[in-house]
């Protein structure tokens, strides 16, 4: 971004508004308002004036939509060129009254916000540029003029303020835990990664994003995770146009995409790109996040690939005789190193990737391409639910497996207690011989059971199977 001052179309007329009120407020002799930020490191008091709510800009590089600027690649294409446009600014207002994970609808936290503003008023004022560009506030300007307000408090930062210093004010500010609206994942993970790659040390980007070391590294795997996996979603259209999937494709599985993260560390070698591709092509599915812990290093190889169809399958082992126009092979499938099963569940998950792109943009296929690839899609979701659901069956049996087994361990826990309840009572001089006596009768008789149920089917016991047959054997 550019060093110069901000400038707007309007801007000197804006600017001599702001003077103007400035001038005004000044002379009054009321006790100024006044906002304090961390302006160039140094704090700062920026004095408040009221200004007419159409005469500002969105910022067009404001992290709380750049991710969603994404949502329609000709409008965004507009705001690239022409950012302060009167179209472009159209694009930003609905982006920022808009819910993250699909932007033509509204957020419900929009609708809360405006309708705090409604009957509450502003109460805290927004930051502009002196060219009346909106560091802080966008979605509260956004609500003011779906309200039909007239005028939005602002305080009004340098005259030489440059687009690297609204970054960081904005950063600085919309990271505050006091915000009401905060940024979606996505954007937070792109602020995070901006930080980072702009070279900023790891412990100004704990404090700016008030978060740990260890929560920043896990952002950058997830971030770097996400665009690999764009990476691999690209595709081309009949007419060769490219297309790819979007940041904004990701919104939505925060949880599911942290939980990756703490899994992967856990593995290593084959079982851990195994976990990462079952996941990611899981993800694709939309499969809800309480069955994904289901979704194993041995998932796609056990569950998922015996049910998928050949388009699935690396084409090496099986051609198909149709495919959908325009689907690459992984072009990493021979990565030294991958085993088999990882290069498999490679391929399978790009052809979902590549299907999804191409399902984002199917207004540009054609009818048989958009048939073929909802068919790809919808049988690539039904085989990941299915597949889940034998996984969480296997879970299931394994636990009823284990459950007597970890019940009688209960009851060792148990019996060790009693045995020092029993020594600590006869020191004391406090046994009651009857009661312990009647238990002890009760849990002979729990044993014989016990062995009853256990040796059935059993012809070769084993040690403890044996014990217990024994002891019950010599008292009837």
């Amino acid at each position: 971004m550019t060093q110069m001052p901000v400038q707007t179309p309007r801007g000197d007329e804006i600017r001599t508004i702001v003077e103007t009120r400035l001038a005004e407020a000044r002379a009054s002799g009321r006790a100024a308002e006044t906002v304090r930020i961390e302006f160039r490191g140094e704090p700062t008091a920026l004095e408040v004036v009221k200004m007419p709510v159409a005469d500002l800009y969105y910022n067009p590089y404001t992290h709380r939509v750049r991710v969603q600027r994404a949502y329609d690649p000709v409008r965004d294409s507009e705001l690239k060129l022409h950012p302060f446009s009167d179209e472009s600014q159209r694009y930003l207002h609905g982006l920022l009254s808009g819910n993250p994970e699909q932007p033509d609808a509204v957020d419900p936290a929009f609708e809360k916000l405006r309708d705090d503003l409604e009957e509450y008023d502003q109460n805290d004022p927004g930051i502009i540029t002196p060219s009346g560009v909106l560091v802080n506030g966008n979605t509260r300007r956004a609500a003011l003029r779906d309200l039909g307000k007239d005028h939005i408090r602002v305080a009004v930062l340098p005259a030489d303020t440059t687009w690297p210093d609204i970054e960081a004010i904005e950063l600085e500010l919309q990271l505050r835990p006091d915000l009401k609206r905060e940024y979606s994942y996505i954007n937070r993970l792109v602020a995070v990664n901006e930080m980072v790659v702009a070279g900023r040390n790891i412990s100004e980007i704990t404090k700016a994003f008030r978060t740990t070391t260890k929560s920043i590294d896990r952002d950058q795997w997830v971030y770097s995770f996400i665009s690999e996996a764009i990476k691999r979603s690209e595709t081309k259209l009949a007419d060769g146009s490219p297309v790819s999937l979007r940041l904004m494709d990701f919104e939505g599985h925060a949880e599911s995409l942290r939980e990756l993260y703490r899994h992967y560390q856990q593995l290593s070698g084959a079982d851990a790109d195994l976990l990462r591709e079952s996941r990611l092509f899981s993800l694709m599915t939309d499969l809800a996040k309480t069955e994904l812990r289901y979704v194993r290093p041995d998932f796609h190889e056990r569950y998922l690939s015996p049910r998928l169809s050949k388009r699935f399958a690396p084409a090496e082992q099986s051609a198909p005789e149709t495919g959908i126009p325009g689907f690459d092979a992984a072009p990493d499938l021979e990565l030294p190193g991958d085993s088999d099963a990882v290069q498999q569940a490679r391929v399978a998950t790009d052809t979902l990737l590549q299907a999804t792109t191409k399902a984002n943009v199917s207004e540009f296929l054609s009818p048989a391409e958009r048939e073929e690839t909802t068919e790809l899609i919808e049988s690539a979701t039904q085989s990941v639910r299915d597949a889940a659901d034998e996984s969480k069956a296997f879970d299931l049996r394994e636990k009823r497996k284990a459950a007597a087994a970890e019940r009688l361990r209960e009851a060792v826990r148990l019996i060790e207690e009693t045995t020092e309840q029993v020594a600590k009572a006869r020191g004391h001089n406090l046994m009651e011989h009857q009661e312990l006596d009647e238990a002890m009768v009760d849990l002979s008789a729990a044993l014989k059971k016990l062995s009853k149920h256990a040796s059935r089917g059993v012809t070769t016991p084993g040690d403890g199977l044996t014990w217990l047959q024994h002891s019950v054997s010599n008292n009837p």
